[in-house]
């Protein structure tokens, strides 16, 4: 009988019920600001003819905008809007609307049930561009909008609050053909959330220290590429979504208890190639999705490289490369259909004596103890003990239990060239609290482990100094 998903998070093996958190409804929408509250820039504004441009000196400006008609608010020098702090700074009620160059201050008021944010969007082909947003309960909130971009924007939430006291850093619900673009987000509740959003290009964003990187629900065809998602509180969670494209990404740092770099629930048609997928606690998981394919990925360093639910089916696992991770998959059920082919697992022992680039046997990735941390509550707390291993080397000699049949066909024998997958962010390194132990290079082509590895294992096979 498979586990009902309560149990699993129990177990630590998912992350989604924290994402109860906050259902994503979003409020009522705000209005135009009171004129105690208003901005001194809304005369200009409500003096602008539809499709004018308002270009806003240096200076700092108290009090909230909205802006009802196409038009183009442009900062010079980089003019600061400091919010009331009652309601969002920048309302956008009106399609054709571009905001371009400004710092915007939410002074750390306003309401969540209102969506209160630094930019408010409810209109479509909105763009927000160059902006820096601070101390606002959302960063950019958009609404029911069709082809609204948010590109070269710095977002940090509010310093101190606990994460169900924060919004995220760009929150879309019931919104088409967005495109968010080279944006930095930060110390947010979720810095990515997209909700009943379709058709988008998510490319080129820097989120960190957050509770999900990216928190994804019912959201079909996007693309996601050259984002980098690390220091999550719980990592990535995408749900309940079909025809998802995740490529050259970087999914690291997600070290919370049940911390997962890349999270699919109940997802069809998910291809993700050219990743990299390291030093989390889980690296990907797997539940209750359809023809998912995982190509060309590095995943390293994590506690356990897969976590897969028997509910997940069609799965393809081909070409990748897994390197340092405690455990190379973890199976909840009794049985699964995955295809693992061709990737290259850096415990494995096996040699390659013909030559031909893949070892002389199939690796069975998982042992009688991964049996029980997949289908046993406490036996996680074991994972590094010298019970755990053992239980492996008894049951490699004296073989009694019927396990879930998963194996790499044909595992790689030397680890491919991945040179699409990024390598490491410099500061990321430097930073870690947790070594990342391989170099970049490692992390590209994993010459490094291989050598070592291999090396390790001839010594103890020869018993030589």
């Amino acid at each position: 009988m498979k586990p009902s998903l309560l149990a699993v998070v129990a177990l630590g093996y998912g992350v989604v019920a924290s994402a109860q958190i906050h259902d994503g409804t979003p409020g009522l929408i705000e209005g135009r600001p009171e004129i105690r509250a208003a901005s001194p820039l809304q005369q200009l504004i409500d003096a602008s003819p539809p499709g004018g441009r308002v270009e806003v000196a240096p200076g700092t400006y108290t009090g909230d905008l909205m802006i009802d008609k196409p038009l183009r608010l442009i900062g010079r020098g980089r003019p600061r809007l400091v919010g009331s702090g009652t309601g969002s700074v920048i309302r956008v009620r009106a399609a054709d609307v571009v905001i371009d160059g400004f710092d915007i201050d939410g002074r750390r008021g306003g309401d969540l049930t209102r969506d209160t944010s630094g930019v408010h969007i409810a209109a479509d082909r909105v763009t927000v561009r160059d902006c820096r947003i601070s101390e606002a309960l959302f960063g950019i909130y958009i609404r029911d909008a069709m082809g609204v971009v948010v590109e070269r924007c710095s977002i940090r939430g509010i310093p101190g609050r606990d994460p169900g006291e924060k919004g995220s850093g760009i929150h879309a619900y019931n919104t088409s053909g967005t495109r968010f673009t080279d944006n930095e987000i930060d110390d947010v509740r979720d810095g990515l959330y997209l909700q009943n959003s379709s058709n988008g290009e998510i490319r080129g964003n820097l989120v960190r220290r957050v509770r999900y990187g990216l928190h994804y629900m019912f959201s079909d065809d996007n693309v996601f590429e050259d984002n980098t998602f690390e220091y999550g509180d719980a990592g990535t969670a995408v749900m309940y979504s079909e025809r998802i494209v995740f490529r050259r990404n970087r999914f690291v740092h997600n070290r919370g208890f049940a911390s997962v770099g890349l999270l699919l629930q109940q997802c069809d048609d998910v291809l993700a190639e050219d990743n990299l997928i390291a030093d989390n606690a889980r690296g990907i998981f797997i539940e209750g999705t359809n023809r998912t394919t995982l190509r060309r990925n590095i995943v390293a360093e994590s506690d356990v490289a897969i976590v897969q639910f028997a509910s997940a089916q069609g799965t393809r696992i081909e070409g990748n490369s897994f390197l340092g991770n405690m455990s190379p998959l973890l199976l909840v059920g009794k049985r699964v259909d995955t295809v693992f082919d061709g990737n290259y697992w850096s415990e494995n022992p096996e040699p390659d004596l013909d030559g031909d680039g893949r070892t002389d046997r199939p690796y069975r990735l998982s042992s009688v103890f991964d049996h029980f941390r997949g289908n046993l509550t406490a036996a996680d707390l074991f994972v590094d003990g010298f019970a755990a291993a053992s239980l492996g080397v008894a049951e490699q000699a004296f073989p009694i239990l019927q396990l879930t049949e998963a194996q790499d066909r044909a595992p790689l024998a030397r680890p491919p060239d991945l040179s699409a997958v990024p390598r490491p962010r410099i500061e990321a390194r430097q930073s870690a609290a947790s070594p990342m132990a391989l170099s970049a290079a490692a992390f590209a082509v994993g010459a490094s482990v291989l050598a070592r590895g291999r090396r390790a294992r001839a010594h103890k096979r020869g018993g030589g100094a």
